[in-house]
């Protein structure tokens, strides 16, 4: 089963062979991206996002822009016909008549599947709810082969919001399936990664440690990612006050990381990285950034069936 008129709504939804001929054709763009430059010309990727979004939304543009394709869609829910209740369904139905290939953010988990299911084109889940964001996994691992050279054998340590953050939900249980990786798990104990995490590693016999404590382990990780204190999953502010300055990343911690660490964060950043790290050799984060325009590139050239698979040749 090929690529072409697929969907990604789950960070398991591609085999690790697909997902690495994704990457794989994410870094040939990376390396001459010009070569590129009318893959999808003539295509119109709808962007619809009912949440507020800079990076992913801006990244998704400037992908289909660097392809030669075009964008319609709308940047909050205000701007769309939900505000007068038209459901999501119909919302979709009506789009699939004007794009060749939707992107969709949405505050409501299971909204992306929900989409899927009535669309009759591909549909790129970036973002739903608290639950998954497979499109900044594939940020984030193509950030990881570009620094480290491969993706086995890594202790990956994933910092602050682990009960809340979807990126981190999305790239744990992704990069979970590559021979030898453990992670380290840093949070409050009122912010600790969920249940159904915890359940999906002990069952694929994934190795985990969980501190509260950032730098008690610090020395092992090959990876640090970094995430924030997300103040719009917190019912109760004084929780979300008292909790959020609590694990920061600042020179001092890095004394005892390795050389090679790679400082990863799906942005924006508040405070839980001190911008004297900005300047260290480690820290990746505008790189990730970055790396998330080709990843999207490489994703939806596969999706619209306009590299092949044998050869990544042009087929348009």
């Amino acid at each position: 089963m090929g690529l072409q008129n697929r969907n990604l709504i789950s960070t398991l939804d591609f085999s690790i062979d697909e997902q690495d001929e994704i990457l794989t054709l994410a870094e040939k763009m990376m390396s001459a991206p010009k070569e590129y430059g009318h893959l999808l010309g003539g295509r119109i990727m709808a962007s619809l996002f009912f949440e507020p979004s800079t990076r992913t939304r801006l990244s998704f543009e400037s992908a289909i822009l660097r392809l030669g394709g075009q964008v319609i869609g709308f940047s909050e829910a205000g701007s769309s016909s939900a505000v007068k209740g038209e459901s999501l369904s119909d919302t979709i139905r009506m789009v699939t008549q004007y794009a060749d290939i939707i992107v969709m953010r949405h505050p409501k988990e299971g909204a992306a599947n929900i989409a899927a299911t009535v669309s009759g084109v591909p549909v790129i889940n970036a973002g739903d709810g608290g639950h998954e964001h497979p499109t900044q996994t594939l940020t984030d691992l193509l950030t990881i082969r570009s620094l480290k050279k491969h993706t086995d054998n890594l202790v990956v340590g994933c910092c602050g919001d682990l009960k809340f953050g979807r990126t981190v939900h999305s790239l744990v249980k992704n990069i979970s399936r590559y021979n030898g990786v453990s992670f380290v798990f840093a949070s409050p104990d009122e912010l600790r990664i969920p249940q159904f995490l915890r359940t999906f590693l002990d069952s694929s016999g994934v190795k985990y440690i969980e501190t509260d404590r950032m730098d008690e382990n610090i020395a092992e990780m090959d990876v640090l990612y970094m995430t924030r204190v997300q103040r719009e999953r917190f019912f109760n502010e004084e929780d979300y006050i008292r909790l959020k300055d609590l694990f920061i990343l600042d020179l001092n911690k890095l004394k005892h990381a390795k050389d090679d660490m790679c400082i990863l964060h799906p942005l924006p950043r508040v405070n839980e990285i001190a911008y004297e790290v900005d300047n260290d050799r480690r820290a990746a984060y505008f790189y990730q950034a970055g790396c998330g325009v080709y990843a999207r590139m490489a994703l939806m050239a596969k999706l619209l069936g306009a590299v092949q698979r044998e050869e990544q040749k042009w087929t348009l």
